[in-house]
C-alpha cells in the first residue's frame, strides 16, 4: 500500500519529482565538471606534496561538494524550475492543467513544496554542515596545496585587532605552529590621541590562559602635553582578551563557525568594540537570505516559463538566467555596501530579496491564469 501525503495529488507528485529530479541532476552534472577541472589544476600540488588519495576524496572533495551545492543552489533552483516548466508549457501540459479547473495558485503548491525542501537543505548546509566541512577542507589545503600555504604565510605577517574599546593590538610575524609572534604592540587611545603603548619582541602565547610572555619589553606613556615617558622592562606576562583563532583572516574564521558559534563570536566582538562586526553580521544574515531566496526565484521561474511562447524553452531559460544573475550581482553589490557600513547589514542583505519579491509578485499577476 502506497503512503500518501495529505493534500498531495498525482499532478503534485509529478511536478515535485520533476523539480527535485532536475535540480539534483543539474547539480550532479556541474559538480562532476568542476571537480575534474579543479583536480587537473591542483594535480601537481597533490603529486609533489604526496597527498593520499583517501585524503583527496574524503577530506577535500567530499567537503567541497556541500559548499558548491549551497553556493549555487539558487541558480540551480531557478534553472531547474524554468527548464522543466517551460518544457511542460511547450508540450501544453500546463494549458491542460489550467483548462481542467486547476487554478494557477493551486499549481504553485507543488512548486513551493519543492522550494521548501531545497531551502531547508540549503539552510541546514549553511548553519551547521558547511562550517564543519570548511574546517577539514582548509586543513587539507594548508597541508597539500602550495598556494594556500603561501597565502597563510602572508596572512599572519601583519595583524591589527581591537581587543576592547580604545585598546588595539598589533601583531607581526605570528606563527600558528608554535604560537609565537616576532613583535607585539598594545596601544591605548583616548579618542584619536594615543595615551600609552607597550612593545615586545619574540612573544609567546598560551592559547588556553591567553597569557602573552616575553623576556623584554618597553612601555611608553604620553601626558596631556604630548610628552613621552619611555621605560625598559623585563619579563612581560600579561593577559590579552584575544583568542588565537582571531589572528587569522576574519572572513575565513567566521566561515568555519556554526550558527551558535557565530552568534557567540558576534556578541564577543561587540563587547570589544571590534571593527569586524559588520563582516560578521553580513555572514550571519547571508546564511538566512540565500535559502529564503529559493521561494522568490521559484515564483519568478514559474511565472516566466508557464506561458507557451514562440521562442520555446531557450527563450525562457535565457531570460530566467539573466534575471537570476542580476539577482546574484545585486546581492554582491549590497553585500559590499553592508561591509563598508554605507547601509546597516540587515537592510543591505535583505533588500535584494525584497526587490525581487516585488518583481516575483508582478510576474505572478501577469502569468496566464
Amino acid at each position: 500500500m502506497k503512503l500518501r501525503w495529505p493534500g498531495i495529488k498525482i499532478l503534485d507528485r509529478y511536478i515535485i519529482g520533476k523539480f527535485i529530479g532536475t535540480y539534483f541532476f543539474a547539480i550532479a552534472m556541474i559538480i562532476v565538471v568542476v571537480v575534474l577541472f579543479d583536480y587537473v589544476e591542483k594535480i601537481d600540488d597533490f603529486t609533489e606534496l604526496k597527498a593520499p588519495l583517501k585524503a583527496i576524496i574524503f577530506d577535500y572533495y567530499l567537503n567541497f561538494v556541500p559548499f558548491f551545492i549551497n553556493q549555487f543552489s539558487g541558480l540551480f533552483t531557478f534553472i531547474a524550475c524554468i527548464f522543466f516548466t517551460s518544457k511542460m508549457a511547450y508540450q501544453t501540459e500546463i494549458v491542460a492543467m489550467l483548462s481542467g479547473g486547476m487554478s494557477f495558485r493551486r499549481l504553485m503548491w507543488p512548486y513551493f513544496i519543492s522550494a521548501l525542501l531545497i531551502a531547508s537543505l540549503s539552510l541546514a548546509l549553511n548553519l551547521w554542515v558547511i562550517p564543519v566541512s570548511q574546517r577539514q577542507s582548509v586543513a587539507f589545503e594548508m597541508k597539500y596545496i602550495r598556494k594556500r600555504v603561501r597565502d597563510n604565510m602572508t596572512v599572519n605577517r601583519h595583524i591589527y585587532r581591537q581587543i576592547e574599546p580604545g585598546v588595539f593590538a598589533y601583531i607581526r610575524g605570528y606563527m600558528a605552529a608554535n604560537k609565537q609572534a616576532s613583535y607585539l604592540a598594545l596601544e591605548h587611545f583616548d579618542g584619536n590621541k594615543i595615551t600609552a603603548s607597550l612593545e615586545a619582541a619574540d612573544v609567546k602565547i598560551d592559547p588556553v590562559t591567553k597569557h602573552w610572555t616575553a623576556s623584554r619589553y618597553i612601555t611608553r606613556e604620553f601626558d596631556s602635553l604630548g610628552m613621552e615617558h619611555f621605560q625598559q622592562r623585563r619579563n612581560l606576562d600579561t593577559v590579552i582578551n584575544l583568542d588565537v583563532s582571531e589572528l587569522g583572516r576574519i572572513n575565513e574564521l567566521i566561515q568555519t563557525m556554526k550558527i551558535g558559534e557565530l552568534n557567540e563570536f558576534l556578541h564577543q566582538q561587540r563587547s570589544k568594540g571590534s571593527d569586524s562586526i559588520r563582516i560578521i553580521e553580513v555572514e550571519r544574515h547571508a546564511r538566512f537570505v540565500y535559502p529564503i531566496s529559493t521561494f522568490i526565484l521559484t515564483l519568478i521561474g514559474v511565472s516566466l516559463s508557464s506561458r507557451k511562447v514562440r521562442g520555446g524553452t531557450g527563450f525562457h531559460i535565457g531570460l530566467g538566467v539573466g534575471l537570476c544573475f542580476s539577482y546574484i550581482l545585486l546581492m554582491r553589490f549590497f553585500e559590499e555596501f553592508a561591509k563598508s557600513g554605507t547601509l546597516p547589514a540587515g537592510i543591505s542583505m535583505w533588500l535584494p530579496n525584497i526587490i525581487y519579491c516585488f518583481i516575483a509578485v508582478y510576474l505572478y499577476r501577469k502569468a496566464p491564469k
